[in-house]
């Protein structure tokens, strides 16, 4: 008779769904430039994402938008944040659950980014047929429609910071490499900035309901991941279980644990996988002991 035993996956430093993204988004960026010096072609306007009542928009723009980069700066802290929380979400979902969750964050962030500008549309431009930018002549409102694009992966690396700050609440993220602060606070903090910037009307050029669109289709991609085995209807049948718990025909067995003992226990596990990341950190993964690795595999399959 034999006996399955656990066996984890070393840690990788750039695992391949990282890597491929920063390859590819560091391809597109420098066929953007080549274009554009050579023939005089602007690739964004091609696979920017448009606001979907431009002529210039295609449904595909929802993917290959998040390849393009306004600038070097811009793609450089992209694929840096990429590379910072992707790293250790891909080794702890797995390459296949790291690349959907990237992905569907960034077309998330790409719909509430159209709603946000449709309602900017209905609100502001409807009822306009030319629009005067500063001290240029009015354009046709078919032009400055056109104008309306949106690029960067900022919307998917939103969600990873998201999913970084619920997996690993109590890790530490030096902010500007020098102010420790814990990466709870820092998703809330820079979610805070998002929304009022967004609210607030501010003219930086930056999609800041993009970012929140990131993050909001990875925390509901995570919740049904966590309390529904990644169906929705598994999501809302769960939902639905717990706010039946109180009904005795639909409960035929007491629960097992006490809410405070159930917060006591994520607690701990909490704080015992911040230690272990922490040792990785300073001294690499193959130094931990088989009890470790065996807890980080353990915890990572109930994410």
């Amino acid at each position: 008779m034999t006996q399955q035993q656990f066996r984890p996956s070393p840690y990788s430093f750039l695992p391949p769904v990282v890597k491929n993204l920063l390859i590819i988004n560091g391809i597109f960026f420098l066929a953007m430039i080549a274009m554009d010096v050579v023939w005089k072609i602007d690739l964004s306007k091609a696979l920017g994402l448009h606001y979907f009542k431009a002529s210039d928009f295609h449904p595909y723009q929802f993917v290959t938008y998040m390849f393009m980069h306004g600038s070097f700066g811009h793609l450089f802290f992209n694929m840096f944040a990429l590379w910072m929380f992707g790293s250790t979400m891909e080794n702890v979902w797995g390459s296949k659950r790291f690349f959907i969750f990237y992905i569907v964050c960034g077309i998330g962030a790409g719909l509430v980014q159209e709603l946000s500008q449709h309602i900017y549309y209905l609100s502001e431009l409807a009822d306009y047929e030319t629009v005067r930018l500063g001290g240029m002549n009015a354009i046709p409102m078919s032009e400055y429609l056109n104008m309306m694009t949106t690029v960067g992966a900022s919307g998917a690396i939103y969600g990873l910071l998201l999913a970084f700050g619920m997996t690993f609440p109590n890790s530490y993220i030096y902010l500007y490499f020098f102010l420790p602060l814990k990466a709870k606070w820092f998703v809330m903090i820079y979610a805070a900035i998002e929304l009022f910037s967004g609210f607030g009307g501010s003219a930086d050029g930056v999609a800041h309901f993009a970012h929140l669109g990131g993050m909001l289709f990875g925390l509901v991609l995570i919740l049904m991941w966590r309390n529904g085995n990644g169906s929705v209807g598994g999501f809302f049948n769960n939902i639905r279980r717990k706010m039946r718990g109180n009904d005795n025909r639909f409960n035929t067995y007491s629960r097992p644990k006490t809410d405070e003992q159930y917060n006591k226990e994520r607690a701990d596990d909490e704080a015992r996988t911040d230690e272990i990341l922490e040792k990785v950190a300073k001294s690499g993964y193959q130094n931990l002991t088989d009890e470790e690795k065996e807890f980080l595999f353990r915890q990572s399959k109930k994410q």
